[in-house]
């Protein structure tokens, strides 16, 4: 079946096979609606999961028992209810953003194993992504890219991007001046126009349906 990207809480997954990678994008909870990715190494069968947002035996299921890795966008509570749950049951380390680790630690009981830096590389399996440090939602969200060999790049974005904006900075204008630039800058300014991004929530997106929008989002400060 041909992948959409539309998930809904308490549905099935959508799959979308790479020449490299098979993504499978699952929603959790009915009043947030978070987004989480499991990423499978074709080659290795090595399992990488983007936010254990919620629903642990959802989330168990999906994996199939095997987890060789947690990346945690950001701190908000939101994207790690269930990561204590799924640490426990799997014993996958878990990957963040530095300067937002602490705070992931304090919230969940979880120790942070690798603190993400901007340029630094997680590997699943005989597959590299690039870890894009994208400060203004919080100080430590991270993005994940992972460059298609046989196809154009794909961008895991948390909160940072959606189709029709950059995620929320609840009124702080600084910080919001500081994600408008920081994607600006780190995903329109580095990755193409076919790039296709994946957000913490909702649906998925182009870069090249964003683009024309970026001074829009800035002029409207938010």
């Amino acid at each position: 079946m041909t992948y959409t990207g539309d998930v809904t809480p308490g549905g099935s997954a959508d799959v979308r096979e790479l020449s490299q990678l098979t993504i499978r994008k699952l929603a959790v909870d009915e009043k947030m609606a978070n987004n989480c990715y499991l990423l499978t190494c074709k080659q290795t069968g090595a399992q990488l999961l983007v936010d254990a947002a919620d629903d642990a035996p959802a989330l168990l299921e999906l994996c199939g028992g095997r987890l060789d890795a947690i990346v945690t966008t950001h701190q908000h509570w939101d994207h790690h209810r269930a990561l204590a749950d799924v640490v426990a049951a799997t014993g996958a380390p878990v990957y963040a953003g530095t300067p937002d680790a602490d705070a992931i630690t304090e919230q969940t009981g979880v120790q942070v194993d690798a603190r993400l830096e901007h340029g630094d590389t997680v590997t699943v399996g005989d597959v590299a992504l690039k870890v894009i440090a994208i400060a203004g939602h919080t100080p430590g969200s991270v993005a994940l890219v992972h460059e298609d060999p046989e196809g154009h790049p794909h961008l895991w974005t948390g909160d940072t991007l959606f189709p029709g904006g950059v995620g929320a900075t609840f009124g702080d204008d600084e910080a919001f001046r500081t994600l408008i630039d920081e994607v600006e800058t780190k995903f329109f300014g580095t990755l193409p126009d076919q790039t296709w991004f994946y957000p913490g929530h909702g649906k998925d997106g182009q870069l090249a349906n964003e683009r024309p929008h970026v001074a829009e989002w800035r002029a409207r400060g938010w």
